[in-house]
């Protein structure tokens, strides 16, 4: 049986550091070991509460392109949504976990909705506070004067986790554009293969032949960073 494997966490800081990785691996591993292999691993730094994850997009088409398991190693790195995760299992794809391995479809939506419904409570709550405190007149968020060079450095720190992800979403498409250009595909057809797998950019987008030349021509590049 072949695994395509999804890694995610929540923080820059963690995907750096390999924080809560290293463990995801091991629990995925442990799973694998004598059901098959893992075909390819699929790594996404991003917020639980985003829906648009394309790790986790290039994972399921991958998966099902192969006809392999999506195997994640605890349930909660799916999504707080359950709608999210309707559409993950209407996909076709077959997806796994590797901390509950009995669960079900059934489960998979109760589990969802509980979890969705924690993540609104404590928006509410969240949102509840901050109207309070600015009825009370208290300056909040980018308006305090004192935040400005805080706001510089968050803007500098949100430009070069773009550039991480985008580094860490051509490190996992390479294998998949090596693999297609091994059989002397153009350029063209490297970029029209991907985007019939669905296979989207780091940006969300489809796959042209000068998108797919750029990935190659930064190879060396990319698997240093990723290294």
């Amino acid at each position: 049986m072949k695994f395509v494997t999804y890694l995610r966490v929540s923080t820059d800081r963690q995907g750096k550091s390999g924080l809560g990785l290293d463990a995801q691996r091991a629990a995925v591993l442990d799973y694998v070991a004598s059901k098959g292999h893992i075909a390819v691993e699929f790594v996404e730094i991003e917020s639980g509460k985003k829906n648009e994850r394309p790790q986790l997009a290039q994972a399921m088409a991958e998966a099902k392109r192969i006809g392999a398991v999506l195997l994640i190693a605890k349930l909660d790195r799916l999504a707080r949504n359950v709608a999210f995760i309707a559409n993950l299992l209407e996909s076709g794809v077959e997806i796994a976990a590797a901390d509950m391995p009995e669960a079900n479809r059934f489960l998979l939506h109760v589990m969802a909705a509980v979890a969705e419904h924690e993540a609104q409570a404590i928006s509410d709550r969240t949102r509840a506070a901050l109207a309070a405190a600015k009825a009370r007149g208290v300056a909040l968020g980018w308006s305090m004067p004192e935040r400005k060079e805080e706001q510089r450095r968050a803007s500098r720190k949100g430009a070069a986790k773009n550039a991480e992800n985008a580094c860490m979403h051509a490190a996992n498409v390479l294998p998949i554009i090596r693999q297609i250009a091994a059989g002397g595909a153009s350029l063209r057809k490297i970029a029209d293969e991907l985007n019939t797998r669905g296979i989207k950019t780091a940006r969300g987008g489809l796959w042209y032949a000068a998108t797919v030349r750029n990935i190659m021509a930064r190879e060396n590049e990319i698997e240093a960073q990723a290294a």
